[in-house]
């Protein structure tokens, strides 16, 4: 796990190559200004316990949501959240909406933004850099979140009536997070830090919106076999210091949506880098070879 330093140089090397690359993502024509690849994090393959996202019942009642041990194969995830001085290019551009948030003359995180807004970027940032990028999902948004990652809220955990002091341990801990001091303004990016293993900000105050629809899962009496799934990909999962579930269209964590517990101070994003267009992805196993970097980037 490394951050690609090497992404600087490659960055001349797209440069290049996108006035050649006659269609970008989905068909659609390479028309904007010539964009700069954000720096990224390389996540190896890596296996997790992962819970998994959603509501879950047994015998009618919400239950703790299964955990299961998920492999994920290796992904680059951008170092840092996106800024708002970056989405603003998109704005400038026409192909997103203005965010909801005050200018700021810091290098602060775009906020006010929803999942269709978070789409748009997506798209116009790959065809701007010629590299595909998109959301990750709620299990890449937990790998790289590493010791950061906060799951469910503890409300989602179902009380155990064997046990009364789950009960009483789940309610000390909500009236705890209750009485924190509320934390809205967007700090600059690399505030809150990097984690482990070189992701910037994960577990501040802006949660991340993810490519994971919300499901609602009817478990059986043993919890290990689904009776039913509901899926809806009108609500998708935001991570954050809790997971957090929220309308595609809520721009505002506080205003409303499927958060559960304490609400998410400020909606934002960052994005996962796959594979890149067959001319870029040429340019970049070049320039691997002629610095010597055949299997380790910088």
């Amino acid at each position: 796990m490394h951050v690609n330093l090497f992404e600087v140089a490659m960055g001349a090397v797209a440069s290049l190559a996108v006035p050649f690359a006659a269609m970008g993502v989905a068909g659609k024509p390479v028309d904007t200004p010539r964009l700069p690849l954000a720096e990224t994090v390389e996540i190896a393959a890596t296996a997790i316990d992962y819970p998994l996202p959603g509501e879950f019942l047994l015998d009618a009642r919400p239950a703790t949501a299964p955990s299961m041990k998920i492999e994920t194969p290796a992904f680059r995830i951008m170092k840092r959240q996106v800024s708002l001085a970056d989405y603003e290019r998109c704005v400038t551009d026409g192909a997103c909406r203005p965010a909801d948030a005050r200018p700021n003359p810091l290098d602060v995180p775009v906020t006010g933004v929803n999942w269709l807004d978070a789409q748009a970027y997506a798209s116009w940032y790959s065809r701007g850099t010629g590299a595909n990028w998109r959301l990750p999902t709620a299990l890449e948004a937990a790998v790289a979140a590493g010791e950061r990652f906060g799951g469910e809220s503890f409300t989602a955990q179902a009380d155990d009536p064997a046990n009364p002091a789950v009960r009483w341990l789940r309610r000390y801990r909500e009236e705890a997070a209750s009485k924190r001091p509320p934390d809205p303004e967007p700090k600059p990016r690399g505030h809150y830090g990097p984690n482990s293993i070189g992701i910037e900000d994960f577990g501040g105050n802006v949660w991340e919106w993810t490519s994971t629809c919300y499901q609602r899962v009817t478990l059986s009496g043993d919890r290990k076999t689904v009776l039913s799934t509901t899926e809806n990909c009108g609500v998708h999962v935001l991570e954050g210091r809790h997971r957090a579930y929220m309308s595609n269209f809520v721009r505002d964590g506080k205003s409303g949506g499927c958060a559960v517990g304490t609400p998410p101070e400020n909606l934002g994003f960052r994005l996962v880098r796959d594979a890149d267009f067959p001319l870029i992805a040429w340019a970049d196993a070049r320039l691997r070879s002629l610095l010597g970097q055949h299997s380790t980037p910088f």
